[in-house]
């Protein structure tokens, strides 16, 4: 079995509307580990397993760093699970991947497609993070899902790059595909409705529930390799709901990577 690296990496820098989600990884372990959870998954699985490494917190000063990070821990063997940070850090994580992974699928979960070609003059915005990925060919599949915020401009983005959009509008979590290559999910937790996941910095109402997203993790067919958890901000939180929110993906995403 792969070890598998929990790391947190503490970046809000490429945010467009408020800052906040650099202080999350902390929080989100404070809420797996203050005891009022137990460490199995719902499939059964305990993420107490010595294949289990986490190396804490990195404070990022420079943008980039955050792929040497990644790379370092990638060469130990291992598949990561990332606890963000806004979501501008899933481009540089998924860069250090393509040495081991150069043939990767990507379920992406969110409100939003991250899909301009640039914000606000930032092209490393967190409004962007996968138009890079897959104009740099780090990606064979990009699925989303739980989108409801699409203008034209990321339509004609998405459909440059041939990415498939289960937008909430009609949503049907039975046509998600298998996933023929190894796979990393990216978790934005305002894929959620605000109902659930009120500690985030952009509250677009009619999103995914919590049991819909689990269920979407526990069912997606393929190997999991990697996985992140970016968006939640402490700031707009309400009595902890979505730290723990957070925790609770946390440990059913480790279960998912420890299954092979």
């Amino acid at each position: 079995m792969s070890k598998i690296v929990v790391q947190g990496i503490q970046f809000d820098e490429k945010s467009s509307y408020e800052r906040g989600p650099a202080l999350a990884p902390p929080l989100i372990r404070q809420a797996l580990h203050g005891g009022s959870m137990n460490m199995f998954t719902e499939t059964g699985i305990t993420i107490e397993n010595q294949s289990v490494e986490d190396k804490g917190d990195f404070d990022i000063k420079d943008y980039f760093d955050i792929e040497k990070v990644t790379s370092t821990h990638l060469a130990e063997g291992t598949k990561i699970l990332t606890l963000g940070g806004d979501h501008s850090i899933t481009y540089p994580i998924i860069k250090a991947h393509q040495a081991k992974y150069p043939k990767l699928d990507i379920l992406h979960i969110d409100a939003h497609g991250d899909l301009y070609d640039e914000f606000e003059g930032d092209k490393f915005s967190h409004a962007c993070p996968f138009a890079r990925i897959m104009e740099n060919g780090l990606a064979v599949k990009l699925v989303q899902v739980g989108v409801r915020t699409l203008n034209d401009h990321q339509k004609e983005q998405a459909e440059k790059f041939g990415v498939e959009i289960h937008t909430m509008n009609g949503l049907d979590l039975n046509r998600i595909p298998e996933f023929k290559n190894p796979l990393y999910i990216s978790l934005d937790l305002d894929g959620l409705d605000p109902a659930y996941a009120p500690g985030v910095s952009h509250h677009e109402p009619g999103g995914l529930s919590t049991r819909q997203v689990l269920d979407l993790i526990h069912n997606v067919k393929g190997e999991v390799v990697g996985a992140d958890i970016v968006e939640y901000n402490p700031q707009r939180d309400h009595k902890q709901m979505t730290a723990f929110l957070a925790a609770k993906f946390m440990k059913e995403l480790l279960g998912k990577l420890l299954e092979r």
